[in-house]
């Protein structure tokens, strides 16, 4: 009776949830990316049924372009800022673009021509931008800052495959993972925006790491690319949840919904976005 008891149990603390489809499938093309909610609760991705796009999708799940970005640019991350703000980083041009609240006109915001190909961002308390810069031909990556004077800073060279890139909700810690390597790193926010004190958080023996966002507790949710899942980690390194998705390659990951509790998962071989409900809201921007 006791061995059954304590099977039971163990079955309780075995994630069973799965996620539901928000969009129907393939009205994105496989480049989906970059998933953010505005403060109307609009969902955002980028390439909405042709690449270079960013598509805008309704709280029933029916979606349309919302811009084009300029030729030859192809957006990635996306995030807004505390005004409503637009920031896309563009991997095929090396910018990052902005696109002003209430406005579907992007303009150039930072540009470096140094970059690999820049992924996704995140934005800190004091304004600035920091972008992960992954270079897949030789698998090495860099962190990137865009500081409050728009200057682009290189933060760290040499680095794995950078992808995933998330602060922690007082927005002193800056999270950033490697796909290749499976590794989450950790660093301090020093003045005047610089990172310190890197830390290992927590690596993993197979399947890769994509995009990740932090809900209001400081826990990461990072999309398992190839395995099919989003795995929930403490800010102390611990796998607290695991979350099981229809497709294999969960692209990035964002929060939204009435009460900020509803995941969205943008996957790239449905070509749309899945969702499921989180242990917590988001951290606020």
């Amino acid at each position: 009776m006791l061995l059954l008891v304590i099977l039971l149990f163990g079955a309780c603390q075995t994630n069973s949830r799965t996620s539901w489809d928000f969009t129907t499938e393939n009205v994105f093309t496989p480049g989906i990316e970059g998933p953010a909610v505005n403060s109307e609760r609009l969902l955002f991705a980028v390439n909405f049924e042709k690449e270079g796009t960013i598509g805008v999708v309704d709280e029933t799940g029916e979606g349309k372009v919302f811009l084009e970005l300029p030729e030859g640019s192809i957006g990635n991350g996306i995030r807004f800022d505390s005004d409503g703000n637009m920031f896309i980083a563009d991997y095929a041009g090396h910018k990052v673009y902005r696109v002003a609240r209430g406005s579907d006109i992007p303009e150039v915001w930072a540009e470096e021509a140094n970059m690999n190909q820049p992924n996704d961002l995140t934005l800190g308390r004091q304004g600035q931008i920091y972008l992960s810069d992954p270079d897949w031909s030789i698998n090495t990556g860099k962190i990137w800052m865009v500081d409050q004077q728009r200057n682009v800073v290189l933060l760290e060279d040499k680095m794995g495959t950078t992808n995933g890139i998330e602060l922690s909700p007082d927005g002193n810690i800056l999270y950033v993972n490697e796909s290749i390597q499976r590794k989450v790193w950790k660093y301090d926010i020093l003045p005047g925006g610089a990172i310190g004190n890197k830390e290992l958080l927590i690596s993993f023996k197979d399947f890769g790491l994509d995009g990740m966002r932090c809900d209001e507790k400081g826990n990461l949710y990072i999309t398992r690319f190839e395995k099919g899942t989003v795995v929930v980690v403490s800010p102390e390194g611990k796998i607290l949840d695991e979350i099981e998705l229809k497709g294999k390659k969960p692209s990035n990951i964002t929060f939204g919904g009435e009460d900020w509790q509803t995941c969205y998962v943008t996957m790239a071989d449905r070509g749309c976005v899945e969702a499921f409900r989180a242990l917590y809201p988001r951290r606020s921007n």
